[in-house]
């Protein structure tokens, strides 16, 4: 068996879902699982919905929402009255959010949930008309998590005791499900967090016992750089899942962060493809990487990062200083990316700045606070970095002309990331790339014809 995860884009409209049923129905000898994101925006859209009813505007709340219904049913697909009947539920949960005037993380997750609820029914119905034997399998009744409402962590052994009973169900059909959502022991409908539906096909792939695990979407897979940084960049065929997840962690948006971790557990191969472009190569993403040349696989990149120095002369000798700064940022639940530190100063660099004027004023009380907005992360991702000599030099080398302002080297083997000024970021991965990507082993790489 293997699993097939096609995103938002994928199955934005009927078009499109007829594009995935064909690659879908190419792979039935595989016993394919299809795990399915929110249509489009429908995700975004539903939010918009709720925080419109919450600050009153029911009025906006109900056009938003009859849009939204009139968008999904013109793409063809009612799966017997179901997708009407899911818009009456939420029609019914809009106003009690609006009665309510609050919204909780359990709210959020009941609402934005209907995205993929309603797109693995349209996803189903639509690949029987292409004649795929479908059948639909609701996510709630196999994913289980914990009660941290839109950031719930799965159960594994309850989640992976309830899969095995999903070849069952498909019985030589294709089972659809929804990504992103499970449900609590109690029934309650939970959500992985944004971009969780590449988190959920892997949690599938892992309970299933799969041999492969699909993640298609609209690129070629992933790129020695960031395309929206640098255009140019070329496909990495194969990379190991240390590297993947550096890559997914420090920006590389192709892959949810934390995808590669049942992965990595069952060593299933994953792979990244496009399906726009079916008979691209993609990436596959292995628990060994190919032996390369090339000192580094890519370059990922985190924009809108915040800088936080923190410096007291206390520091010098004294012992649970560091345990004091990481509290702080603990109890503002502020996640820390970045750490460099000397003998009286700590730098730190974050991405959601939501509580750091609350984690500025309690550090305030025993350091020197400073902080430096619009900066952004450089990651180089490689697993040749600790065996190559001089390679720290020659990064900084062919960057001369940039500020650098923080470094981190060392927690990972398989990484170097520094931090430079957001302006200065595209000028820098260009000469970067320029530098390292110059010449390609073509074991990894896709190299030009």
């Amino acid at each position: 068996m293997i699993v097939m995860k096609f995103g938002g884009s994928s199955v934005e409209s009927a078009s499109a879902i007829a594009r995935v049923a064909s690659i879908v129905g190419a792979r039935l000898h595989r016993k394919p699982v299809v795990v399915v994101s929110a249509m489009g925006k429908t995700t975004n859209r539903l939010l918009a919905i709720a925080h419109a009813a919450v600050s009153g505007d029911r009025a906006a709340a109900r056009l938003q929402l009859r849009d939204l219904e009139k968008y999904t049913l013109a793409e063809g697909a009612s799966a017997n009255g179901q997708v009407e009947a899911h818009f009456r539920e939420l029609s019914d949960l809009v106003n009690g959010l609006a009665v309510l005037g609050e919204l909780t993380p359990r709210s959020v997750d009941a609402i934005s949930a209907y995205g993929e609820r309603i797109s693995s029914l349209v996803v189903a119905e639509l690949f029987q008309r292409h004649g795929i034997d479908a059948v639909h399998a609701d996510a709630r009744d196999y994913i289980v998590t914990d009660e941290r409402h839109s950031q719930a962590a799965p159960l594994y052994a309850e989640t992976y005791d309830r899969l095995a009973k999903l070849e069952q169900l498909a019985a030589g059909r294709v089972a659809v499900m929804g990504g992103f959502i499970g449900s609590t022991r109690a029934g309650v409908t939970s959500t992985l967090g944004r971009g969780g539906s590449d988190f959920s096909a892997s949690i599938v792939g892992a309970g299933i016992g799969a041999e492969e695990i699909q993640i298609w979407t609209d690129v070629d897979g992933m790129l020695t750089c960031d395309p929206r940084i640098l255009a140019g960049g070329h496909r990495v065929k194969t990379i190991s899942f240390a590297e993947a997840a550096e890559l997914a962690y420090f920006g590389a948006k192709v892959l949810h962060p934390s995808t590669v971790a049942p992965a990595i557990e069952k060593n299933i191969p994953v792979s990244i493809l496009n399906s726009r472009r079916p008979d691209a190569g993609g990436t596959r993403i292995v628990a060994e990487g190919v032996p390369c040349s090339n000192t580094f696989k890519s370059i990922a990149c985190k924009p809108d990062i915040t800088l936080v120095h923190i410096r007291s002369m206390r520091m010098l000798m004294a012992y649970g200083f560091l345990r004091r700064i990481f509290e702080a940022f603990e109890r503002h639940e502020t996640p820390v990316d970045l750490i460099a530190t000397s003998e009286v100063s700590v730098s730190v660099t974050i991405d959601n700045t939501r509580n750091l004027d609350a984690v500025a004023a309690e550090l305030s009380q025993i350091a020197d606070v400073t902080v430096e907005s619009g900066q952004a992360i450089v990651c180089m991702v490689g697993e040749n970095i600790a065996t190559t000599p001089g390679i720290g030099a020659r990064v900084f080398q062919s960057i001369a002309g940039i500020n650098v302002r923080m470094v981190s080297h060392g927690a990972s083997s398989l990484n170097l990331s520094f931090v430079v000024n957001g302006k200065d970021l595209a000028g820098a991965v260009e000469l970067l790339h320029r530098e390292f990507f110059a010449t390609l082993d073509p074991e990894v790489f896709e190299t030009p014809s």
